[in-house]
């Protein structure tokens, strides 16, 4: 349930290259606060999903609703 969830979430990512050799920063926008970094596109999504997993598993721990992901 966990994973689908993520999976979800990661489908809407949106990312920006940040020029050169500063590399790509990564956001999900309805999930506040989860954006990361990378060198690399696929730096910057793997580093976006252990974001992700660590934001939702706090969440999760602490009893907050979860912002809801809908496949488009």
């Amino acid at each position: 349930m966990i994973d689908q969830y993520l999976l979800c979430c990661m489908k809407s990512a949106q990312y920006e290259s940040l020029g050169g050799e500063v590399g790509f920063y990564g956001e999900i926008p309805q999930v506040p606060g989860v954006w990361a970094t990378g060198r690399t596109l696929e730096a910057c999504a793997r580093e976006l999903l252990e974001v992700l997993e660590e934001w939702v598993n706090i969440g999760v721990a602490r009893g907050y609703k979860l912002p809801i992901c809908e496949e488009s």
